[in-house]
């Protein structure tokens, strides 16, 4: 059987991965100054961002465009 490709990028992945992916390509200070919310501003870390983001729809929405933005900088995020 032939691979079936998906037309959501985010197929597949993990939030945990997303966040890991997005820390290593900016930063933590850079991420409190794209997406502003307070878990990557003050104290940040991987877990506490975590229980944050899958709490608060909105918030990961925003990183999940910022992640796509990443993989694809030409195409801009909403």
């Amino acid at each position: 059987m032939p691979d079936i490709k998906h037309k959501d990028p985010l197929h597949g992945i993990t939030l945990e991965a997303i966040l890991t992916s997005l820390v290593e390509k900016y930063g933590w200070e850079n991420m409190s100054r794209r997406i502003r919310i307070n878990c990557f501003a003050k104290g940040p870390s991987m877990k506490s961002s975590l229980a944050f983001l899958r709490q608060t729809p909105w918030a990961r929405k925003k990183v999940e465009a910022l992640y796509i933005h990443s993989l694809n900088p030409g195409i801009k995020s909403t």
